[in-house]
């Protein structure tokens, strides 16, 4: 019965879902190869580890405004447009970044463009998809589709990283690190021109579908206009306050400095660099699949919290390990079982607000996401130019989410999406 649930919520996806599965391999492959490298690429070029944190954070938060303002307006614009010109700024970026070493330049890229530190999801694409996705789908299919969305994304997070890692290790034979390192940023921007291109062949289909009881009212407030949702706003914005608590913690941890750490700490390659983070995301990525049964039985809510409280657990035992082989094991453990609160929690979002106002509510959320992980990689920064205090940022970004955990726990543990309710 499990495997013919989620051959039908496959089956369920028109053209235009294949392509969204399609283009979310591709962004992600593209995030991940890039984020293995993004922290050496950088210091190669000559920034500190301070500057480099900056730049992270600058980065992210040009991703929050970028992202903010293509959301709220792409059900009112078109999603396929808005998605293209998030792929452009994408390839921009990288082309950038690519192409010289001024730090004021690849501040202004990376505030404008959209460069992904972290190897997850940043720009306008995540949210605008999820949106489309939801239409095309059943409700009570949703999750399901969400969760095997959330795997395509991990599979192609590890698949980019193993990439990155094997690709510059053997081009180091023949060229200099700096050089091999830009052959990926270099991947990076030809790979965001790809997705324009599909993104234009999107059809109508992919964009807001409105029905009489759906229609917002005539005289809608300049606010709900600017913001794109109306009365679910209470509800989305307290959604969003915890959701940047949550990537503030994880901000400390972004993939890029995790794998700075295991290069500090133990002095790993970048070929089992690779090796470790394409394992660590292909478990996360199976996780989000465990998590759609799991939230058929206990609901959305409490799949969330009961999943990533013990992860974040495991999150900071990692820097406690006394070698690399334990500490492997506890980030593969971590990442076992960190990505199932992803698809409950898109999902979660996608149902309490009005199929017009999902691409919003998606891009609000997914902007506190971003506005949390980008102020923190420059604390983390500073901490990684210590060397006695590299473990820190770890042990600050369990705490901050397991206090995340209860706080959600505590405000929406007895507030039920629709499906769950009938």
């Amino acid at each position: 019965m499990a495997y013919t649930w989620k051959h039908r919520a496959l089956e369920s996806l028109a053209a235009d879902g294949r392509r969204l599965f399609l283009t979310r391999f591709i962004r992600l492959f593209a995030y991940g190869s890039l984020s293995v490298i993004l922290v050496f690429y950088l210091t190669g070029l000559g920034l500190s580890e301070s500057q480099v944190g900056m730049l992270l954070t600058l980065t992210l938060l040009g991703d929050t405004v970028v992202s903010l303002g293509l959301t709220t307006q792409a059900d009112r614009l078109g999603r396929r447009k808005t998605l293209m010109a998030g792929a452009m700024l994408m390839a921009g970026a990288g082309l950038v970044f690519a192409s010289t070493r001024n730090f004021l330049l690849l501040s202004v890229a990376g505030i404008i463009g959209v460069i992904s530190p972290s190897g997850t999801e940043v720009g306008p694409f995540l949210s605008i998809e999820q949106a489309a996705l939801s239409e095309v789908v059943p409700a009570q299919m949703r999750t399901e589709v969400f969760a095997w969305y959330t795997l395509t994304g991990a599979i192609a997070t590890a698949a980019g990283s193993l990439c990155a890692g094997v690709l510059t290790q053997a081009l180091q034979k023949r060229a200099t690190p700096l050089g091999s390192e830009r052959v990926i940023v270099v991947l990076y921007a030809l790979l965001g021109l790809l997705l324009a291109i599909i993104f234009y062949h999107l059809s109508s289909a992919a964009e807001v579908r409105r029905d009489a009881d759906d229609a917002p009212p005539v005289n809608t407030p300049p606010v709900n206009r600017m913001s794109g949702i109306g009365s679910a706003r209470a509800m989305v914005l307290k959604l969003s306050a915890l959701f940047a608590l949550d990537s503030f913690g994880g901000g400390f941890v972004v993939q890029s400095f995790a794998a700075y750490w295991f290069y500090l700490r133990f002095h790993v390659n970048p070929a089992t660099l690779g090796g470790i983070f394409f394992g660590a995301n292909v478990l996360a990525g199976i996780s989000a699949l465990l998590a759609s049964r799991l939230a058929s039985r206990i609901g959305l809510v409490k799949t969330m919290v009961f999943t990533h409280l013990p992860s974040n657990v495991l999150l900071f035992l990692v820097p406690l390990m006394p070698n690399l082989q334990l500490a492997t094991l506890a980030l593969l453990a971590r990442f076992s079982i960190s990505q199932m609160d992803v698809p409950t929690r898109q999902s979660y979002t996608m149902a309490i607000v009005r199929p017009d106002e999902r691409s919003a509510a998606a891009g609000i959320t997914g902007v506190a996401r971003t506005t949390g992980a980008a102020i923190a990689p420059l604390f983390a920064g500073m901490l990684f130019a210590r060397p006695m205090l590299i473990n820190l940022p770890f042990l600050i970004a369990g705490t901050l989410k397991i206090g995340y955990d209860l706080l959600l726990y505590r405000a929406f543990a007895r507030v039920a999406p629709p499906e769950e309710s009938r």
